[in-house]
């Protein structure tokens, strides 16, 4: 063997030799490459695992927390919601289309395995400006292979966000996530267990494709991995849909002992990781995994990322109900091996022994890495923000519709419009309300689901930046008439083994686990993407929120559109008029620096409880949370939801600029009939929240006058157009 080998799989001399002291001898060529995809940082966590133990993973209502292909929370009635949230980043450098198709196929397959049936998608995507060819291309072809997948295999796309940044231009991110229901008796887990039982592999064939992938999103984004298009794999939503079916029929026979996705890794990952739950072994044959490519060696066969494909443990004697199921959907099923209790994953071809680990060394034994961290020079010098050098716009009509015409902004109907969210006729909340709500067939409830993260707040604080990413995510559930119930992450940062990239993963988590425990949602799920750079920068640190929220009764659904005139307007919160890290600063002055807006948990918490109570009495017509572009952007977009105007005003001492556009937080709109005006003061009286009657909803403009003074009056129409074509215009 190649003594050099160790190093192209990813390896480093110590890891080596930890590797030799476990077995107790030299590794062969298949035996190293299993432990380069096994122990690269996107399958074993080597870097991550000491800092995300700071996240909250229990209470009350979670039934699976980190450690399975999903998470799991309870919604009462002997009904929970699977999620999950995963990242295909450097595939989608590298071919968008398939990278961010492949994407949506492996967290749908993540949920099905789970036993639960996918009832929603949704995404968070990151670029770079759209002034860029490139930049437009990967922007372009990710959309499409999301909307290609998602569509075809009949799972509504129902929410998400996109974000452009410079920061980004050289390694976008595509995280995928996906929300399934499921009845608690039929709760699955990938463990392998039952010395005797039988190993199946069913699905797609194997291939090629995605060789190597988990050792490639484990490294920096070179000019060279660039043209790495054999690391990307190729998806097939329609073989996935039967897949689906396939599986969630097979699950109803009761022969199933545990399932598990073939994900990053391959067979590899799902043998050694289902046979180290179980505190067993596994004796496979690659020469009996189906094939659609000649000549393949076991290494091909192990660390194939073919998309597709799931390994079934199955009651010994009960194969033949396994076959003749995917038989029926027109998929491969084969019994590949047996569930052993020696503890090894022995590996054949044609009955040959050509490689013998332990399989929990391949799972859980990868070295754990205590990063050194420390504060990265920028943090200190960008906090510094003069507001005496920037001059306050004299028309702030013209800032307003500025802003609504930024991309970070503006409608995403370009991208939306392009997946099909109605599917499954479910969707209560469509694409561009504070957040997505599925109805829950067959009773009065529904899930509110949404993805959050100010990626420049993280750059310019990672722990507060960290902290209102949850906050947000909170907020939008809220506002839809929901109640926040657990977060699935997704954990996009630059090289861990550089210690500025360390601290602000470090911060940003500790900022998010703080935020999770005052909020009481629990992390019961996520993802973590290390090595997103390139040869110039790293991104901006990028934790995404993927959260749920339960709608106790279909009436208390919510959404941001003003709706009646003479509805009263009023603020929940208070505006302290905060410019740092802000759209207005980047957009109109070309900034990205300055203090970012404090976030007070328990003031959060209590505006957030005093926004619900109102909802479910009945109190409050509309909701929308104040964020990117602040009370002047949530305003106007208010009016253009509900296609009518209103007339507000406010002042208080502050900057112009910074009352209408600063992005202080806890911070949300409502509208109630001036009937419940009084109901609603109450209860923000005791709940301790400032509640600031701003004026009514009425005519076709957008009035808002600051101490007396009219400083903003746009037609609604006019502030519509600008919103709903900025995307379009660019992209078309």
């Amino acid at each position: 063997m190649d003594k050099d080998l160790y190093r192209k799989v990813g390896l480093t001399c110590d890891e080596y030799e930890k590797i030799k002291g476990i077995l107790g001898r030299e590794p062969n060529e298949l035996e190293i490459n299993l432990y380069g995809v096994m122990w690269s940082e996107h399958c074993s966590y080597k870097n991550s695992k000491p800092v995300l133990r700071m996240f909250p993973t229990s209470g009350e209502r979670v039934l699976q927390g980190p450690g399975e292909n999903a998470g799991i929370v309870d919604i009462g009635d002997n009904m929970a919601v699977v999620m999950k949230i995963e990242s295909h980043n450097h595939p989608s450098a590298v071919e968008p289309y398939q990278g961010a198709a492949t994407g949506v196929g492996g967290i749908i397959r993540d949920i099905f395995t789970m036993g639960a049936r996918p009832i929603a998608s949704l995404n968070s995507l990151r670029f770079g400006e759209l002034d860029n060819s490139r930049t437009k291309y990967l922007f372009e072809h990710v959309v499409a292979g999301i909307a290609g997948y998602g569509n075809c295999i009949g799972i509504p796309t129902v929410g998400g966000e996109v974000y452009f940044n410079d920061c980004y231009k050289g390694n976008p991110l595509v995280n995928a996530m996906c929300v399934g229901i499921i009845e608690h008796k039929d709760i699955k887990r990938g463990t392998a267990a039952g010395a005797g039982n039988a190993v199946m592999i069913v699905g797609a064939s194997t291939g090629r494709d995605g060789m190597g992938g988990a050792s490639f999103a484990s490294t920096e984004l070179t000019q060279e991995s660039q043209e790495n298009r054999s690391a990307v794999q190729v998806g097939d939503p329609f073989m996935e849909k039967l897949l689906l079916e396939a599986c969630l029929e097979l699950f109803q026979t009761g022969c199933v002992v545990g399932v598990q996705d073939l994900g990053a890794a391959g067979l590899t990952s799902a043998c050694s990781e289902t046979a180290s739950r179980g505190n067993s072994g596994m004796d496979i044959d690659v020469s009996l995994v189906p094939r659609r490519e000649a000549g393949m060696i076991p290494v091909e066969v192990m660390i194939s990322e073919s998309q597709e494909r799931m390994l079934v443990i199955v009651e010994k004697g009960r194969e033949d109900e396994v076959t003749a199921i995917f038989e029926k959907w027109g998929l491969h099923s084969s019994v590949i091996g047996r569930v052993t209790d020696d503890g090894m994953l022995t590996i054949r071809d044609k009955g040959v022994i050509v490689g013998q680990v332990p399989a929990k060394s391949l799972a859980d034994q990868a070295p754990v890495y205590h990063r050194e961290y420390r504060e990265p020079g920028y943090i200190e010098e960008r906090k510094t923000l003069d507001l005496n050098s920037i001059p306050i716009p004299e028309n702030m009509n013209e800032i307003l519709m500025q802003l609504l015409g930024s991309p970070n902004i503006a409608s995403k109907e370009w991208v939306y419009r392009q997946y099909d969210h109605m599917v499954r006729t479910c969707t209560a909340v469509t694409p561009g309300s504070d957040a997505a709500v599925i109805r829950i067939r067959g009773t009065r409830k529904a899930i509110a689901l949404t993805t959050d993260c100010n990626s420049r707040y993280c750059y310019l604080n990672p722990g507060v930046g960290g902290a209102i990413a949850i906050a947000e995510a909170a907020r939008n559930l809220v506002c839809s008439g929901a109640r926040p119930l657990a977060v699935t992450d997704g954990l996009n940062f630059g090289n861990p083994e550089k210690p500025e990239i360390f601290w602000q993963f470090r911060q940003s988590v500790s900022g998010m686990s703080d935020a999770c425990r005052a909020l009481g949602t629990p992390v019961i799920s996520g993802n973590v993407s290390f090595y997103n750079e390139t040869e110039t920068d790293a991104v901006f640190p990028t934790p995404i929120v993927g959260m749920v929220g339960l709608v106790e009764d279909v009436d208390h659904i919510t959404t941001q559109a003003f709706r009646d005139e003479g509805d009263v307007v009023l603020m929940l919160g208070v505006n302290k008029g905060e410019i740092g890290g802000s759209e207005y600063l980047k957009v109109i002055h070309g900034m990205e620096r300055g203090a970012v807006p404090e976030l007070d948990l328990q003031t959060e918490k209590k505006v957030q409880e005093c926004c619900l109570e109102g909802i479910r009495k009945g109190y409050v017509k509309s909701a929308h949370d104040c964020s990117e572009g602040g009370l002047a952007v949530a305003l106007a977009e208010c009016c253009i939801s509900g296609n009518i105007g209103a007339v507000v005003s406010c002042g208080d001492g502050l900057r112009k600029d910074a009352l209408l556009f600063g992005e202080s937080q806890s911070r949300i709109i409502i509208t109630t009939s001036p009937d419940d005006l009084a109901r609603v003061e109450e209860l923000a009286r005791k709940t301790g929240v400032d509640c600031l009657n701003m004026g009514h909803v009425g005519g076709s403009t957008l009035e808002v006058a600051i101490n007396g003074h009219k400083e903003i009056d746009l037609p609604v129409k006019d502030m519509e157009i600008q919103w709903r074509e900025a995307l379009k215009c660019i992209m078309e």
